[in-house]
């Protein structure tokens, strides 16, 4: 048998953390792109802390609340420059 790396929960645990890592930060940018395209847009109307909080609860990542409003502060200066 071939190994298709559909066990990814498998005995592997410790090769699977650092691409788990990798994955958090790469879905942290992304939401964060994505709010800021929104702000751009004019979408976002609400504070913008607020919002990208709810978004990182829905994709199941948890920050510290002061990161979360130093993540939205540099969301809104990238957004408005």
């Amino acid at each position: 048998m071939t190994d298709s790396g559909a066990d990814t929960a498998g005995a592997r645990s410790d090769d699977d953390a650092t691409p788990r890592e990798v994955d958090g930060i790469e879905t942290v940018e992304s939401i964060a792109d994505d709010v800021r395209d929104e702000i751009r847009l004019g979408h976002v109307e609400d504070d913008v802390s607020h919002v990208l909080g709810e978004r990182l609860e829905e994709a199941g990542i948890d920050l510290r609340p002061e990161d979360v409003d130093d993540l939205a502060e540099e969301i809104e200066r990238d957004a408005s420059s």
